[in-house]
C-alpha cells in the first residue's frame, strides 16, 4: 500500500488537458489497440443481426441512382483492428447486396470514414488498415455531438461503445447545495435518484444532438447502428457488473482521501461521464427527436461468446486502456496507479459479488432509418 503523498490537480479539473474520453494509444501494454477483445467479442454477437438488417432495409438501388459513392462513418472509432474489421465486413455485406439486387450494373465505389475526438491515436488506427483495401479510408476528427460531413453525404452510420460516454457533466453535480451532489461516489449507479437523473438528462440532450447532426448527414433512407451498454427496463442499474466496479472505484478513492494522498473535495468533484440507457428511453429519445424511425431496440448478451468466470485481471486492464484519460484529467499518474493496484485487488476479494451479479442482457443494438 502506497504511503506517499502525491501532487494532484485542482477539483476542476482545469490544469491538465488529457481528453477524458480518449482511449490509451500506442502499442503498449496498457493500449486499448491491445486490450479491446472483450469489446470485439460482444460485437461479434450482433454481427450477424447488422448484416440482417442492411440486408433487408439497405435501399442499394436507390442510393446508386444518385451517388457512384457509398459513403460510411464509424462514429468513436477509437484504435485498433475492432473498428476497420467492422466497416470492412459492412462493406462487404452491402456490396454483396448490390451485386444480388443490381447483377447488371456497375458496383459502386466505396468511402469508409474514422471518427473520433483529435486527442485519438490516429496513428495506432491506421496502421491496422490494410493496403490492398477496395475503400477509401479517412479519419475524422471530432466530437460526433457536433456536424461533421457535408449534408446528406453519408449512407450508412456505425457506432459501437461511444455513445454512452456524456459530452459533460452536469452542472448541478457540482454544486454541493444540490441533491445531485453525488458526494462520495463517482458513478450515479450506488446513488440517490437525483444523481441518476441528472446522468439521464444529459445523456437525453447529448443523444438528442448526436441525432440532430447525423440527419443532416445522413441520406433519406440512410441508416444508423448504435451498440451501447444498456439496462433492462425496470432493473436497477446497481445490479449490473460494471456497477460493482464504479462502486469499489468511489470507496478507494474515499480511502485515499482518508489517507491524506487526495482530497475529498477532489472525490466528491469527480463524476465518471458514463450513461447506459434503457431501451424505453432511447425508443422515447428517437421518437421525440422526429428524424428517425425505430427499426430495431434490443437488448443482447455480451458475454453470449465465452463462458465461465470474469478474468478480472484482464477485465480490469480493459477498463484501464479506455478510461486512463478520464482519470488523468483529474488525478496525478500516481493516484491513477494507486487506484488500479488496489481495485485489481477488491476485484478479486469481490470475486462471487462480480461473478453473480447481473451481465446478460446489458448490451443495447439500436438500428435506426433516416425519414
Amino acid at each position: 500500500m502506497a504511503t506517499t503523498k502525491f501532487d494532484s490537480v485542482s477539483t476542476n479539473g482545469q490544469d491538465r488537458k488529457p481528453d477524458p474520453v480518449r482511449v490509451n494509444g500506442g502499442d503498449g501494454n496498457l493500449s486499448y489497440n491491445k486490450n479491446s477483445c472483450y469489446q470485439r467479442l460482444a460485437l461479434n454477437v450482433v454481427r450477424e443481426k447488422m448484416f440482417d438488417a442492411i440486408t433487408r432495409k439497405f435501399d442499394v438501388k436507390e442510393f446508386s441512382a444518385t451517388s457512384n459513392t457509398i459513403r460510411l462513418a464509424d462514429m468513436g472509432c477509437a484504435v485498433g483492428p475492432n473498428t476497420v474489421v467492422t466497416m470492412q465486413d459492412v462493406m462487404e455485406v452491402i456490396k454483396n447486396k448490390y451485386q444480388s439486387d443490381c447483377p447488371n450494373s456497375k458496383t459502386p465505389d466505396f468511402q469508409i470514414f474514422f471518427n473520433d475526438k483529435s486527442s485519438n491515436d490516429f496513428n495506432i488506427l491506421f496502421s491496422c488498415i490494410p493496403e490492398d483495401r477496395q475503400y477509401s479510408a479517412a479519419g475524422v476528427p471530432g466530437s460526433f455531438h457536433n456536424r461533421l460531413f457535408p449534408e446528406a453525404s453519408l449512407h450508412f452510420v456505425h457506432s459501437a461503445y461511444a455513445l454512452h460516454w456524456l459530452s459533460r457533466m452536469p452542472e448541478e453535480m457540482q454544486d454541493e447545495n444540490s441533491a445531485a451532489f453525488n458526494r462520495g461516489r463517482v458513478h450515479y449507479s450506488s446513488a440517490p435518484e437525483e444523481v441518476e437523473n441528472a446522468y439521464a438528462s444529459q445523456f437525453a440532450k447529448d443523444f438528442d444532438s448526436f441525432l440532430n447532426a447525423r440527419a443532416k448527414e445522413i441520406v433519406s433512407g440512410g441508416m444508423v447502428v448504435i451498440i451501447i451498454p444498456g439496462v433492462l427496463d425496470g432493473m436497477p442499474c446497481y445490479e449490473l457488473t460494471t456497477s460493482v466496479m464504479y462502486e469499489l472505484m468511489g470507496d478507494i478513492f474515499m480511502d485515499l482521501a482518508k489517507e491524506g494522498l487526495i482530497s475529498e473535495a477532489q472525490v466528491n468533484c469527480f463524476n465518471m461521464p458514463i450513461y447506459s440507457p434503457y431501451p424505453k428511453q432511447m425508443a422515447k429519445f428517437v421518437e421525440e427527436n422526429g428524424h428517425f424511425t425505430v427499426e430495431s431496440i434490443e437488448l443482447t448478451d455480451p458475454t453470449a461468446t465465452y463462458n465461465g468466470r470474469i478474468d478480472i485481471e484482464v477485465w480490469t486492464k480493459h477498463v484501464r486502456a479506455a478510461m486512463d484519460g478520464m482519470f488523468l484529467k483529474y488525478f496525478e499518474i500516481g493516484i491513477v496507479d494507486e487506484m488500479f493496484d488496489r481495485l485489481l485487488k477488491r476485484l478479486f476479494e469481490a470475486s462471487d459479488r462480480v461473478n453473480s451479479s447481473h451481465k446478460e442482457k446489458n448490451m443495447m443494438f439500436v438500428v435506426l432509418m433516416r425519414k
